[in-house]
């Protein structure tokens, strides 16, 4: 039997499943390579910033499954699944991913659009005459 973990991350409108199970470092986004989905080297360290913190890379394979949003979302969605899954395996790990700001989920969003404005905060152009 496969011992599986799952955090759940999310980021504006990304949402982000992470299965870590133990392994040898391979890492599918999608059924897609990671090299691949994700192709900036600053992203994929981002990342893989809780498993680089804890000296883990390399001994967990990853499935993760993302959607919606922007690359950037999923990066910082992606990440916090990550961290969520990893204090699921081992709670010792919570205060020192805490710390480092893993565990923190940005809860700005986009503001919603306002009737009688352009968008919702910008006004239609003001005419004197």
């Amino acid at each position: 039997m496969i011992t599986e973990f799952i955090g759940t991350g999310r980021r504006k409108t990304a949402v982000s499943s992470v299965r870590l199970r133990p392994g040898n470092g391979e890492i599918r986004v999608n059924n897609r390579p990671f090299n691949e989905y994700f192709p900036l080297e600053i992203q994929r360290s981002a990342i893989l910033e809780p498993l680089s913190t804890m000296n883990k890379i390399g001994q967990y394979d990853l499935v993760i499954s993302v959607g919606g949003g922007g690359i950037e979302g999923q990066v910082i969605a992606t990440r916090l699944g990550l961290s969520r899954a990893l204090v699921i395996e081992d709670g010792e790990r919570r205060q020192d991913l805490k710390t480092r700001g893993f565990l923190t989920r940005d809860p700005r969003k986009k503001e919603r659009k306002k009737y009688g404005l352009k968008g919702a905060r910008k006004r239609f152009q003001f005419s004197k005459r």
